[in-house]
């Protein structure tokens, strides 16, 4: 990788919010952080790749995520990398189109069947058993990268 400055340490802090957007896209960013770290061997316990939350972005511009690997380890900025995806997403987004599934990923909560809100509801109880605002995906990534590097639920 050409620029060290770029490499996240996902050992010692997490990686920028799965809000931030990048080119209107919600976890880009985060994305972004992931496969550098990754590249660094510095990924800690998160997860990089066509899984998890990353999987949306990736099935959503049709892209995956190995490319997207060789992309970032030529070392890139977000705004390179950003037009690299935008000049090889087989789904060529709108704008609108990318800000509804943006809004759409930011009020995201577990759907409605009995298994997933069960698992939704544990995961929140793990960290505080008393929250009641932790209503998105997204409520609880941000409350367990807070909580994973010493926060207080």
């Amino acid at each position: 990788m050409s620029t060290t400055n770029s490499i996240i340490d996902l050992i010692q802090r997490p990686p920028r919010s799965p809000r931030v957007r990048l080119g209107g896209y919600v976890l880009l960013p985060r994305i972004l952080d992931k496969g550098r770290a990754s590249l660094a061997g510095k990924l800690g316990e998160y997860h990089y790749g066509g899984k998890g939350m990353d999987r949306h972005f990736f099935n959503f511009v049709g892209l995956d995520h190995e490319a997207l690997t060789k992309e970032i380890s030529k070392g890139g900025g977000d705004g390179e990398v950003l037009a690299w995806v935008q000049a090889n997403a087989k789904h060529q987004r709108q704008p609108w189109e990318i800000a509804a599934w943006s809004e759409y990923h930011l009020q995201r909560t577990p759907d409605s069947d009995h298994e997933t809100l069960t698992d939704f509801a544990d995961e929140v109880k793990k960290f505080n058993p008393t929250r009641e605002d932790i209503n998105t995906w997204f409520d609880l990534l941000d409350l367990d990268d807070y909580c994973s590097f010493g926060g207080k639920a």
